[in-house]
């Protein structure tokens, strides 16, 4: 059974910081890309940032200079610290495993984790 659990979201003041994390199982985690989405209602979710299994790492615009992914392959685990949060990256957070290779075509998602940010 695949799971991934995020956890770390909460509510925050604009400038402070948050540190997301996603713990995945019931996956071969070197197999997939891990990324970080987030939703706010009425909008489609949108990529914030996603790590390859060697680290190369992808961001929105938006995200660019104040978040940050990694990811620890011996945890199964990927973070996203966010610094300088703005009211605008108000979102509900999904992790994703997108599969490479021997897990190509796989696509799981995690639950989810309310970012509220306050003025």
């Amino acid at each position: 059974q695949v799971q991934l659990v995020e956890s770390g979201g909460g509510l925050v003041q604009a400038g402070g910081s948050l540190r997301l994390s996603c713990a995945a199982s019931g996956i071969i985690f070197i197999t997939y890309t891990m990324g970080w989405y987030r939703q706010v209602p009425g909008k489609q979710r949108e990529l914030v940032a996603e790590i390859t299994r060697l680290g190369s790492t992808n961001y929105a615009s938006s995200a660019k200079g104040r978040f940050t992914i990694s990811r620890d392959n011996a945890k199964n685990t990927v973070y996203l610290q966010m610094n300088s949060l703005k009211v605008d990256d108000t979102a509900v957070y999904y992790c994703n495993a997108a599969g490479i290779g021997y897990s190509r075509g796989n696509d799981y998602w995690g639950q989810g984790t309310q970012v509220t940010v306050s003025s």
